[in-house]
C-alpha cells in the first residue's frame, strides 16, 4: 500500500479549513444563546425627575419581547337618545377619554394583555368649542388617572399628549393609540 505524502502547504491549508469550521461553529453557538440573554429582564419604567406627573419618562423594553400596535381608538356613544353623529352622542373630553381607554382596555384583554402592558401612549385631541377652541387637558387628565398610576395599576406609559386641528370623525375631541409590550 502507497502512502501519500502531502506538501507541507496543502497540509497547512487543511488545517486551516479544519480550524474554520471549528469557529463556524462555536459562533453559531454563541449566536443561538446572545438572543436569550438579552431577552432577560423585565419592562423597565423610567420615572421624571422630581415629578409625580402620571407618565413615564422612558419605557425600556428587553429584546425578544412581544410588541402589540394598537390602533387609534375613538370613544362609544354614551348618549344613545342625542344624534348619532353628534358630539352630544360622546360627551366631553372627559367623557370621551374614559370612553376611549375603556375601549383599548377591551382591545387589550382580547390579546390576553391589560393597561398595564402599554408602554406608549399617544393621545390627540381636538379642540373642544365649549372651551373656544383649546384642548381639554384637565378633562382628558381627570379619565386618565382612573387607568394609570392607581394602587391596582401602577404601571405608567411613555406618554404624548398634543391637540390637532381635528380628528376624523366631526364629533371626536379625542383619539388615542398604545403600544404594548409583554416579555416571555
Amino acid at each position: 500500500m502507497q502512502k501519500r505524502i502531502m506538501a507541507p502547504s496543502l497540509q497547512a491549508c487543511l488545517r486551516r479549513l479544519t480550524m474554520y469550521r471549528i469557529m463556524l461553529l462555536l459562533s453559531g453557538a454563541l449566536c443561538a444563546l446572545v438572543p436569550a440573554a438579552s431577552r432577560a429582564g423585565d419592562i423597565t419604567r423610567t420615572p421624571i425627575l422630581g415629578s409625580d406627573f402620571p407618565i413615564a419618562a422612558a419605557v425600556t423594553v428587553p429584546a425578544g419581547s412581544d410588541t402589540i400596535y394598537v390602533s387609534g381608538a375613538l370613544a362609544s356613544p354614551i348618549d344613545k337618545s342625542a344624534p348619532k353623529d353628534s358630539r352630544a352622542a360622546y360627551g366631553d373630553t372627559e367623557a370621551q377619554t374614559l370612553s376611549a381607554l375603556t375601549n383599548i382596555k377591551a382591545t387589550l384583554a382580547r390579546l390576553g394583555l391589560g393597561m398595564g402592558d402599554i408602554v406608549k401612549m399617544t393621545i390627540f385631541m381636538a379642540g373642544d368649542p365649549d372651551k373656544g377652541g383649546k384642548m381639554d387637558f384637565p378633562g382628558m387628565m381627570k379619565s386618565y388617572r382612573k387607568f394609570f398610576g392607581t394602587p391596582d395599576q401602577p404601571n405608567l406609559p411613555a406618554r404624548s399628549a398634543f391637540q390637532v386641528a381635528a380628528l376624523a370623525a366631526p364629533w371626536a375631541l379625542i383619539e388615542i393609540e398604545v403600544i404594548a409590550a409583554k416579555t416571555h
